[in-house]
């Protein structure tokens, strides 16, 4: 299997949630002082699905969501964002869609996740087997889909699937420790979907975390690099990231800008990155080009809204200085 030829299909199946974010308005403003919020499609893999969709290529969401009105809020986002939604499927009772409330600010922020009964983990075994793998070019999942079952299971047979019909696997560990059961039970699961992984990106907490320790975060890239990942991006966040791929690691640093939130970062990386190796770009320019996408919803309110396009990134990379130098990080 060629992963890059693979990813240049433009076409992702994406396993994971989706939810909704309201943040309070206008940016700055505390939770607890909100009159206002703004209301936005949340969700890590339904957010990497709208910013891949922005870019031109094709992705599919495959979850569950709650059967009542914010479920159908979901779902209207989805078909205005362009995300198919085929394997989108209601459940009925009380399991409910994530909520999350998040300022648009840095000082003091805080993050408030409801994820009591949700909805997306009730997604099952039946529900990955009903996908037709062979009509998408790749997989992609983030960690909060292995939190809680049956999704946990449904998506290591969603791996097994998509294995057999010759996708690649993309995983953004997204480490949430809210929704695990304990952090040994996330390090051995998580660690397990890093070893059935072609592409892997976390940062350096969450490959410390699968190792046992962030000093040994690097290690742990590095090794999985050279066992059974195609390609390793390791995060730094304001220092960076070092790539791994094909036995070279690759420096990149990163775009400064004014940032308006911590939040939102990673998954328009992903977005931005695939799209851009999608595109056949070098995978050096397809980091940077992943890390300008980051810099760009960091500094805007909302994830998914805030998300660039072609145009409004190649705006951006015009207009900016440039990146600035990764340092040379020591070693784990």
């Amino acid at each position: 299997m060629d992963v890059l030829e693979a990813i240049r299909s433009r076409n992702f199946l994406v396993i994971g949630r989706v939810g909704m974010d309201l943040s309070p308005a206008p940016a700055g403003t505390a939770i607890e002082d909100a009159t206002d919020l703004m209301v936005a499609m949340g969700g890590s893999s339904a957010n990497i699905a709208a910013g891949l969709v922005k870019f031109g290529a094709r992705a599919a969401l495959v979850t569950r969501v709650s059967d009542d009105a914010v479920g159908r809020y979901c779902l209207n986002q989805l078909a205005a964002y362009g995300v198919d939604a085929t394997h989108v499927t209601p459940v009925a009772g009380e399991f409910r869609n994530s909520l999350a409330l998040y300022e648009s600010r840095l000082a003091d922020h805080n993050s408030v996740i409801y994820r009591n009964g949700a909805a997306d983990f009730q997604m099952s075994v039946a529900d990955v087997e009903a996908v037709d793998y062979s009509q998408y070019g790749a997989l992609i999942t983030a960690g909060t889909v292995f939190a809680a079952e049956p999704s946990r299971s449904a998506t290591f047979r969603a791996f097994e699937l998509a294995r057999a019909a010759g996708l690649p696997i993309i995983f953004d560990v997204d480490y949430r420790p809210y929704s695990w059961p304990s952090p040994q039970v996330a390090e051995e699961v998580l660690s397990r979907a890093g070893a059935l992984s072609d592409i892997i990106v976390a940062n350096d907490e969450e490959f410390g975390f699968m190792a046992g320790g962030i000093d040994k975060g690097l290690a742990k890239a590095r090794e999985l690099a050279q066992t059974s990942a195609g390609i390793v991006v390791y995060k730094m966040g304001p220092e960076g990231a070092i790539t791994f791929a094909n036995g070279t690691e690759l420096r990149t640093g990163i775009y400064p800008v004014t940032a308006l939130k911590p939040t939102g970062a990673g998954d328009s990386f992903m977005a931005g990155f695939l799209a851009s190796l999608a595109e056949g770009r070098e995978l050096r320019e397809a980091v940077l080009r992943g890390s300008a996408c980051a810099a760009i919803v960091v500094a805007k309110p909302g994830c998914a809204p805030a998300m660039p396009d072609a145009r409004e990134l190649d705006a951006f990379l015009a207009r900016h200085p440039g990146p600035r130098n990764a340092p040379q990080p020591a070693e784990g």
